[in-house]
Parts: C-alpha cells; sequence; structure tokens
C-alpha cells in the first residue's frame, strides 16, 4: 500500500497561537512522508486561512526545499476583523486522499483598533427543542476593564432566514445584561447569532454579534466496544465519550443497567468527557447508560446491541514494552468457525510493521508482542478471516519516548530590557549528535499566555492527529508529561477515535484510491493549442515568457494539442506570456490555457476550538496590541502633509444630488489599500451599518425591527451588493455612508433605507492611438498575457538591534524572536542571537524539528527578564 500509494504529512509551526489584527502571522512548514522524514514527492504547499463562516480568505503557494518551507499571513486593519480563523495546509497530492487528513488549526485573531467595549458571554439552556429556551449573558467592559454599568441594550436573534426575538436592555453595575429567549416557532437555530448594540453616549455605538453555536444542539454520548461489538459472553472494554453543544467533552457520572435493571457497572469519564467500563453481555438483555452530567442534567442512552457471533480483537498496551494480545470469540462464533484459519494485521501509516496467521482452537486466545515491532506513533490491528475479510480493529499509541534530545541554553540566567540574548542549540539522537532542521520562536509570556495542553505541535501532528478522522481535543495533553494517566487517557482516546486511511477490504480487492493528481515539482502551466476552428493542433510550438524575470522556455502540443512547461519558479505578482505565433499559419491558431484546480472547502471540523470570549481570552493580548497601536499612531499624528486635490464624490453624480453635502462617515482610500475584497472588508469597517443576509442595513433601524436594505452605487450607477466582490480595494478612492436621506429621493426611488456610495479611483487621461495601435491592443487568441499563481514569498522577520543608545519609544513586541532556518551542524549545535523587548517577566522559547532520520523534537526553555 505504502509503496503504491505513499503518504504525506504537513505540520505548521507557528510563532505563537493567536494574533491581532495588524500583526503577522509567520510559520514554517514541514512536509513529510510516512516515515517523518523529509518528503521528496512534492516540492509545493498549499496554506489556506479561512474565516469562521468557511469562506477562503487567502492562499498561498509555498516552494518545499528538503522538506520545509516558510511563509506568512500579514493581518492589515481593513482586510481582516476579530474572528475565529482556520488554517489548512496541503499538498496537491494529499488531495487524492482523504481531506480530513489535512494540517487543520484554529487561530484567534482580536482586534484592538479603535475598540471601545469588550465583552464576555456565557450561555445556558433549559427546556426541550420544541420550546428552547437560551438565556445568555453578556459582560460589558471598557478597554481598561472597567465595566459598563447603566448602558441601553439593543439586541435580536436571527437565524440564516428568520428572526427569532428581540428586545432592549440596560446593562447593571456590573456591566451586564442577561438575554432570554424561547424558540417557540421552532426555527431552525443553525448559523442563528445574536447581534446586540450599546449605546455608549455622545452618539456613540458598539456592535457584538454573538454565535449561538455552543449552546445549540444536546449533549451527544457515543460508546465504542473494543474490537467494535458487544459480543455475548465475551467480557470486553467500553469506551464511552460524551460531548456538549460546544463540540467538547463534559464530565459525567453513571451506571450501566439491563433490561431488568440490575446495575451491571458504574462509569465515571476519566479525561475530556472520555471514560471506560468492563461488561461481559448476556444472551437476549439489552443495556442501558444511565448518565448524570456535569452540569447537572441527566439522560438514558441506549449500547450498541449486542451480537451473538463475533470475533474481537483486544489489547494492553499500558504494561511494560510488551502489547498483550487477546482474541475472543463468542460461543456461537466458536461453535461455528473452531478450526479455521486467522490473521491478524497491524500497520502504521501505510506501512505493515506486524503479521501473524493463527487457527482458532480456543474460544480465547492470548499473546504478547513487543512493542519494539512498531514505530512511535498510531498502529492499527485487524483481524481478518481467511477470505481476507475484517471482522475486528483494534488502535493502539506506542510511545517509544525516542525523540530528539532537544535543548536550549541560554548565556545568562537573567536579562535586562533590550538586552542582547545568546541561546546555545544542542540536538543529539540519545547521545550521538545530528544535523536537523529547526525553527525557534520566543515570546513574551505575560503579553501571550499559553496553554500548553491546548497547543499543536510537531509530535502531536506527525504522531498523532494526522492519522485520526474527527476532532481530538488538547493534543498535546498527550505529550506534554508523559505519565501512566495520560498513557491511560491516550489509550482511551485510541478506542474512540477513527481511523480510515484505507481499509484491508479495498487493498484485498486492488481498489487503491484513485490518482488524480501527480506530486508537483514545481508550478506547472498547461494548456491546449487548437485551430481557429477547434482543431487540436500537434507538434505546435508554445513559447512562455516572464519578462521581468528575463525567463523564457519552449513546448510542444502532443497529437491532442496539450501543452505543458514544468518545474517553472515565479513569484505571485509575475506576468507571463505564452505565445504560438512561430508556427506556419499562426493567425488561425488560439490558445486556451488550463485553470488550477483546489479541494472544496469543508465545514470547519475544528469548531470546538472556536473561542466565543476572544475578548476576554486574549485580553493581555489585545492590551498590549493596543498600547503597541496607539505608540505608531502618535508617530503618524505628527506627520504633515501638503494639501490633496479634490476627489471624486457623491456630488459628481446627478443621481445623488439629493444627499447631504456631508457623509455620516468616510472611509479613505489609505484604509483600503490592503483590501483583496471589497465586500469582505465592508463588512466590519463601516460605521453605524449592520452586514446580514447579503445586505448592508442602517444598524439603529435595523436594530429596532425596521430591516430595509441600504442602497449601494459605485460611480453613481446602483449596484447589487454581491457586485462589492468583484471589486479591490487598491481601486477605491474613497466610501461615503449616508445613515440619512434628509429628501428622500433616493431612499424613495430605490426603496431602501440610507446609501452606501463608492466613488473609485479617477483613471489617467489618455492620449489619442492611431488604428494600428487600437489592432494591437485587442486580445490576439495566439497570445495570452495572464498573472497564474505562482509562489508567496515570505517577509523576514524584524528583530531589533540595541545595540547602540536607546532609542524614543516603547518596544511592545511580543513576538521576541522567530527563526525558520535554524540548522545544527555535526557536532550538533547552532547559536542564536537577539534583543529582548522592554516587556518584563518570563520568555518562553520553543524549539521544534526533525533531523534527516525522521527523528522528531521539541523542547520549551523559558529565562526571566528584569
Amino acid at each position: 500500500m505504502n509503496a503504491a500509494r505513499p503518504i504525506e504529512k504537513v505540520y505548521l509551526h507557528f510563532d505563537k497561537p493567536y494574533y491581532a489584527v495588524d500583526d503577522t502571522m509567520w510559520f514554517k512548514g514541514y512536509v513529510s512522508d510516512n516515515f517523518h522524514q523529509a518528503s521528496q514527492l512534492s516540492k509545493v504547499l498549499y496554506v489556506e486561512l479561512m474565516n469562521s463562516r468557511d469562506s477562503l480568505v487567502k492562499t498561498l503557494r509555498l516552494p518545499v526545499k528538503n522538506g520545509v518551507t516558510t511563509g506568512s499571513f500579514p493581518l492589515p486593519e481593513g482586510s481582516y476583523r476579530q474572528d475565529n480563523y482556520h488554517i489548512r495546509a496541503y499538498t496537491k497530492w494529499m488531495v487524492n486522499f482523504d481531506a480530513d487528513y489535512f494540517f487543520k488549526k484554529t487561530i484567534l485573531v482580536g482586534n484592538a483598533i479603535e475598540k471601545q467595549v469588550n465583552t464576555q458571554v456565557s450561555f445556558t439552556r433549559t427546556g426541550s427543542e420544541k420550546s428552547l429556551q437560551v438565556t445568555t449573558r453578556v459582560v460589558y467592559k471598557d478597554m481598561d476593564g472597567n465595566p459598563l454599568s447603566n448602558k441601553k441594550v439593543n439586541w435580536e436573534v436571527s437565524s440564516n432566514v428568520d428572526d427569532v426575538a428581540k428586545g432592549r436592555g440596560t446593562t447593571d453595575q456590573s456591566g451586564a445584561l442577561t438575554i432570554s429567549f424561547t424558540n417557540n416557532k421552532q426555527i431552525d437555530l443553525t448559523g442563528a447569532n445574536i447581534v446586540a448594540i450599546i449605546d455608549l453616549g455622545n452618539r456613540k455605538t458598539a456592535g457584538s454579534t454573538i454565535s449561538l453555536k455552543p449552546v445549540l444542539g444536546n449533549t451527544d454520548v457515543q460508546f465504542f466496544p473494543e474490537g467494535g461489538y458487544l459480543l455475548t459472553g465475551v467480557r470486553g472494554k467500553v469506551a464511552v465519550k460524551a460531548l456538549a453543544a460546544s463540540g467538547l467533552g463534559t464530565n459525567f457520572t453513571g451506571t450501566i443497567t439491563d433490561n431488568a435493571g440490575t446495575v451491571m457497572a458504574n462509569i465515571s469519564s476519566q479525561h475530556a468527557g472520555m471514560g471506560v467500563f468492563i461488561i461481559t453481555p448476556e444472551q437476549g438483555k439489552t443495556y442501558k447508560a444511565n448518565i448524570t452530567f456535569a452540569n447537572g442534567t441527566k439522560g438514558t442512552y441506549d449500547l450498541p446491541k449486542t451480537q451473538d457471533a463475533g470475533f474481537n480483537v483486544s489489547i494492553n498496551s499500558l504494561e511494560g514494552d510488551n502489547l498483550s494480545l487477546k482474541l475472543s470469540a463468542s460461543p456461537a462464533f466458536f461453535a461455528a468457525n473452531k478450526g479455521k484459519a486467522f490473521y491478524l494485521i497491524a500497520q502504521s501509516v501505510g506501512t505493515v510493521c506486524f503479521a501473524a496467521q493463527t487457527v482458532l482452537k480456543e474460544q480465547v486466545y492470548s499473546a504478547v508482542i513487543s512493542q519494539n515491532k512498531f514505530p512511535t506513533g498510531v498502529v492499527q490491528f485487524t483481524l481478518l478471516s481467511s477470505a481476507g475479510v475484517p471482522l475486528s480493529e483494534r488502535l493502539v499509541f506506542i510511545q517509544h519516548k525516542d525523540q530528539l534530545n532537544l535543548s536550549l541554553s541560554s548565556d545568562k540566567p537573567l536579562y535586562g530590557v533590550r538586552q542582547r540574548v545568546k541561546l546555545a542549540v544542542t540536538a543529539k539522537n540519545k547521545t550521538a549528535p545530528v544535523e536537523g532542521d529547526f525553527s525557534v520562536a520566543v515570546i513574551d509570556e505575560s503579553k501571550v499566555p499559553v496553554d500548553e495542553d491546548a497547543e499543536t505541535t510537531i509530535l502531536s501532528s506527525l504522531l498523532l492527529t494526522s492519522d485520526l478522522k474527527g476532532y481530538v481535543e488538547k493534543p498535546n495533553y498527550y505529550f506534554s508529561k508523559i505519565n501512566e494517566k495520560t498513557a491511560s487517557d491516550l489509550d482511551i482516546l485510541m478506542l474512540t477515535q477513527g481511523y480510515r486511511r484505507f481499509t484491508y477490504t479495498d487493498v484485498i480487492a486492488n481498489a487503491l484510491p484513485q490518482v488524480t493528481y501527480l506530486p508537483e515539482q514545481g508550478i506547472e502551466i498547461t494548456g491546449t493549442l487548437r485551430t481557429l476552428n477547434g482543431m487540436p493542433v500537434k507538434g505546435g510550438n508554445l513559447r512562455m515568457l516572464i519578462p521581468n524575470r528575463y525567463f523564457s522556455a519552449n513546448a510542444v502540443s502532443n497529437p491532442e494539442g496539450q501543452f505543458k512547461f514544468t518545474n517553472l519558479t515565479f513569484t505571485d505578482t509575475a506576468k507571463v506570456v505564452i505565445t504560438a505565433k512561430n508556427n506556419y499559419n499562426a493567425k488561425n491558431l488560439m490558445l486556451m490555457i488550463d485553470g488550477s484546480t483546489f479541494p472544496a472547502l469543508p465545514k470547519n471540523k475544528l469548531y470546538p476550538d472556536e473561542e466565543t470570549n476572544i475578548d476576554s481570552t486574549m485580553h493581555s493580548y489585545l492590551l498590549n496590541s493596543k498600547k503597541r497601536l496607539g505608540s505608531m499612531q502618535q508617530i503618524k499624528e505628527v506627520i504633515v502633509r501638503a494639501p490633496t486635490p479634490k476627489g471624486p464624490s457623491h456630488t459628481d453624480y446627478p443621481a445623488l444630488t439629493g444627499l447631504s453635502m456631508m457623509a455620516d462617515h468616510t472611509v479613505n482610500a489609505d484604509q483600503l489599500k490592503s483590501c483583496s475584497t471589497l465586500l469582505l472588508c465592508l463588512q466590519g469597517m463601516l460605521a453605524g451599518v449592520t452586514f446580514e443576509n447579503n445586505n448592508f442595513y442602517v444598524s439603529r433601524d435595523y436594530n429596532q425591527g425596521k430591516k430595509v436594505p441600504m442602497s449601494v452605487f459605485v460611480r453613481g450607477m446602483p449596484v447589487d451588493v454581491s457586485y462589492l466582490a468583484s471589486l479591490n480595494g487598491a481601486d477605491v478612492e474613497s466610501i461615503e455612508v449616508f445613515l440619512r436621506d434628509e429628501l428622500g429621493l433616493v431612499n424613495n426611488a430605490y426603496q431602501t433605507n440610507g446609501v452606501i456610495v463608492i466613488n473609485t479611483k479617477v483613471p489617467p487621461k489618455g492620449t489619442k492611438i492611431s488604428l494600428q495601435d487600437l489592432q494591437d491592443m485587442i486580445p490576439q487568441p495566439n497570445v495570452v498575457n495572464f498573472t497564474p499563481m505562482g509562489y508567496n514569498i515570505s517577509r523576514e522577520f524584524y528583530s531589533p538591534k540595541y545595540d547602540v543608545p536607546k532609542p524614543i519609544g516603547v518596544d511592545y513586541r511580543s513576538t521576541i524572536y522567530w527563526n525558520p532556518r535554524v540548522s545544527t551542524d555535526k557536532t550538533g549545535t547552532a547559536s542564536l542571537e537577539f534583543y529582548n523587548a522592554d516587556g518584563k517577566g518570563s520568555y518562553r522559547a520553543v524549539i521544534e524539528g526533525w533531523d534527516k532520520d525522521g527523528n522528531l523534537g521539541r523542547f520549551i526553555y523559558r529565562y526571566k527578564v528584569q
């Protein structure tokens, strides 16, 4: 299997766990094969950034060399807003297989720019699905943590198409407001939000959108018998997993009873809503779980039905260096299959590590297998019949503790602010020095508190989550402190988690996954050469030019007219020309360039990692971000600019003459220059405006129930809101927002409420051209000019040097140092130098990476700054 369809994995190491608008996400990409060595298959990595609505915001194409690459996502104001963003990374070869095995991560992005209100939200729910009652408590505070008391708040609950409830209230002395509603109409609340507008006084308001996702749905309880089935007369383990509506595990206690009410077992959660119990099912009996959850609610759930005939595999991996294996047949199965041959196969990431044959002579068969036969990571044991039919499966995690011996050490135990730090890197495989490729991030922990259990690390990703389907809560918990407790919890996770990279039924039937995409060795441009009447041209000469790179290449079309330029290297802004003019009768030829294909954007499966209370979760970080941006703003305020000529405005268009001479709010070109998609930027940028259901509304009227959309004008012409998705912010001179239309000329004409006027930049005046020049400007079918998706080149991380007298200003950096290119030499050592910021307290340095043999390593080092 591994030879025919080799496996690739991707891991991204970020400089910190969360960010703010106007930051930059820095990361290093690791592309590995199934042995965790640098992959030799793919030389191109794709990294996608999506918002909480599963809309694609940005895609990076990065060159991979020796299995690694570097990249960054700048987060400029206007293009990004406070949200739960999702990262997805993959190679084109990985697209041939299940997208569940792509690298995925949720990253919070807060916003401290001109922000006046922080919110803390908590939910409770009561009632049945037919009359669900939701109570939401919202605590409002200013950016300094002071409660916003006695403030009026208008709120509304709306789903995708229906209004559920609305009301108003006043915050108490602690800044809290309770919003309660009952879904008596039984409206579908999927995607429902609470939109709340608080009146801050002095004609200032602030709005917040609160997703109801964390409180919708019921607690889900699932049962996972070891080996796959409850078998009559066979004593076995059953894992239990209880998930709250948020998707996170919830603690529980309870009992297992049979249909006569007899208690068969006591159960309780052990970790992250997971627990395990032992039971011996009896023929003709059914079983229920009677569970009490941590919040006091109760529920009764049916266990899976017992099977009379079956053959199960069970494994104990928690005793020493061996696996204790037990094969158990139910009495009915043993009687029907006694003397028949069965097979046990164990594989890890497509590689068979163990195989054995046994003949069913006893109802229970036990054996001991050395763990040294398996690599560290997830191992799948499958019991098959003599015909190759899978009968039972069990996942086991093997932990040899054979990771690289990585370490960081500093030249001093204690430092001052802005003082130079020297870090020594040491990498060993046990005691032998190794050459390795690593990335190092140093952050100020007082500004960036970290939940280490919730981190995504090179160990948790490449060894665990990259081989499992579904969501794993706090994956680094199983690696940050390896002991008997975490090993036992990890074994329960193996009982509850899905694994289906491939099935043995498909392998035996030679039904391997279909390969649509070959591994990319570089950028490719493909297309077809045809005559004007559509016939393919065989042997046609094609020439590709990248003028600003002084690059050219040639290709020849095949009998189907197809051509290909391979192993190209150019940036995302390169202009490419492909011509077929160097052919006989070239005027009658036309070129068609193939577009790029990408995997579909799925619904986010890591939604339990999304954070409702970004303001409070990131309080320290956002407070520091506000100070940093404030200091930058002060610098901006002292810049002297010459008067600028009057730009285009609504007064230039007769259709808008009824509007006031001065707009209620204006957005200038500087705020839009980094905005790639205007519609996305405007959703959170326009003061006094609410975006909902693909329309803009005047917030004050919308919150009072008047849901009449605003009209949108571009260059004086009315347009649909969807038209804004085709505009680039760099082409816009200004945006004028009119919350009122005093004369009513525009609103009455278009049955709207409020006006948004988008003034595009005035193109420079041209000069007269000749007929020949005009003909030259008309696109020729045998020449294509375009800007294909090239490589995104990451910027260099800026690290200031304070080896000169202390400059004016405060250094608010939270990422003190980021270096994705740390290599140890033959002695297994490397050295790093950087300067501290002005923050005092604990600084946290993390190093991750691998050596050429696929040994992984991670190490955390802390030092003090005072």
